[in-house]
């Protein structure tokens, strides 16, 4: 994907889950019938501003597009008029300050649910939870797992696809606890296998810690045709095409699909010469992957996808939808986990029982939005969702600055009967900003680790 799609991609990302926190605050004062002066997306000199309303609220996109805010009437920033003072946000009950700061997180968590709630009535692809047979010697093998093994439950949830598979597996992970595995053999013979994941690393938890306790998918033995050949990408560019049949790569005589895969992913960077055979002519190609970090390493992608028989797929992929009233309850609760889960990490980073190398910082983040939007609209907005709610969690984290530390004011000034003094409060800024300026810090150095290291 080019650098210019993948900064569009991120720029509508950034910019819809801002204008939506951002509209919350709004929203709210406005209920609370406090005035508002100006809403901006982005901070800095404003490249675009309009007043509009009776109140003659600025609307303004500011110069660093990096966050927002919605500046309201406050004594303690401006003077203000007699006639006005009580739609001052400072004059406001504390529980209707409460209310217009932790309307911004709040905002972020419902446009998860929506955006959960279309993808649920649409229906999502995803491919259905069957293992291929475990290393020797891993926890998958301690656990009697055989090849084709079609996972239906993880303790008491359902699974249906590799991807809730994925993520009821993690929450065990960062535990280090065992969980009761329900699952249908290839002849539809149900069993329970018992997972322990007491042998897992926090390193493992960086990387592919399915691999690490020995799960993989099943991949049924597919021939090497291409079927899809991306835009942009490395394979398009050295001219591969549909229906192109891989002979040999590196030399080496390809049977199998996952043949292919494994020389490429061993040539980061590296051309490759291919011999294939498009009708009746052999050519030879020569194809240097694009080097993409996964985990520790560095594999060679080329962006192909191979030609499958639909009747072949019907075990291995599925489709979950919902009708519109059930999917209500489905997008909350995936929200609801998901913010869970993202605090249960975040305290876990703190106590150093996860690595810090799971934060990440926008560089990553533009990274991941490119290539979601590149894979279609329904992983766009499932990656929307889940920023989102990340925007939420860490605007709720109890950091001066941030929403989460507005709300622990205010919580004090409830125990306490008054609010925190002006030194409290400008002490609280100073922290604040340093502990902003090293979170994002690490975070880039995470990114730029990240692209140059390796890992």
């Amino acid at each position: 994907m080019t650098f210019l799609s993948t900064l569009a991609a991120f720029v509508v990302a950034l910019g819809s889950l801002i204008v939506f926190h951002e509209f919350g605050h709004y929203t709210i004062a406005r209920l609370c019938g406090v005035k508002v002066l100006r809403f901006s997306v982005g901070f800095g000199k404003p490249v675009w501003k309009r007043t509009l309303g009776k109140d003659a609220t600025e609307w303004a996109i500011g110069a660093f597009p990096f966050g927002g805010y919605v500046k309201m009437l406050d004594e303690r920033e401006a003077p203000v008029a007699a006639h006005e003072l009580h739609r001052a946000f400072n004059r406001q009950s504390v529980w209707r300050r409460v209310a217009i700061v932790a309307a911004g997180p709040i905002a972020n968590f419902i446009l998860a649910v929506l955006l959960y709630w279309v993808l649920f009535v649409h229906g999502l692809p995803g491919i259905r939870p069957v293992v291929a047979a475990p290393p020797a010697a891993s926890a998958a093998a301690s656990a009697r797992f055989e090849a084709g093994d079609a996972i239906t439950q993880v303790g008491d949830e359902p699974v249906k696809t590799w991807q809730d598979l994925r993520w009821q597996l993690l929450k065990h992970a960062v535990r280090r606890d065992a969980v009761s595995i329900e699952v249908e053999n290839l002849g539809g013979e149900p069993h329970t296998r018992r997972l322990d994941f007491a042998g897992l690393k926090a390193d493992d938890l960086d990387a592919d810690f399915l691999k690490a306790v020995g799960l993989e998918r099943f991949q049924p033995p597919l021939q090497p045709i291409v079927g899809k050949v991306l835009p942009g990408s490395a394979a398009e560019r050295a001219g591969l095409k549909e229906g192109d049949e891989v002979i040999s790569a590196g030399g080496q005589d390809i049977r199998r699909w996952d043949e292919m895969v494994e020389v490429i992913r061993h040539h980061p960077e590296v051309p490759v010469a291919l011999l294939v055979r498009r009708g009746g002519d052999e050519l030879e190609i020569s194809v240097t992957p694009a080097s993409e970090p996964e985990g520790d390493l560095e594999v060679g992608k080329i962006g192909i996808g191979p030609r499958i028989d639909p009747g072949m797929l019907q075990r291995y992929v599925t489709e979950v939808s919902y009708g519109p009233v059930d999917a209500i309850g489905q997008a909350i609760r995936k929200t609801w986990d998901a913010t869970a889960f993202t605090f249960q990490m975040l305290w876990k980073m703190v106590a150093g029982e996860v690595s810090l190398k799971n934060l990440s910082g926008p560089i990553t983040i533009a990274d991941y939005a490119g290539q979601s939007a590149q894979m279609g609209w329904l992983a766009y907005l499932s990656f929307l969702a889940l920023i989102s709610i990340s925007l939420g969690v860490l605007n709720l984290l109890p950091v001066p600055l941030l929403d989460g530390g507005h709300l622990m004011y205010y919580a004090v000034e409830i125990i306490k009967g008054s609010p925190v003094s002006e030194r409290t409060l400008e002490m609280g800024q100073r922290v604040g900003m340093i502990v902003l300026f090293s979170l994002m810090a690490f975070a880039i150095y995470n990114d730029i680790h990240r692209l140059f290291g390796g890992s």
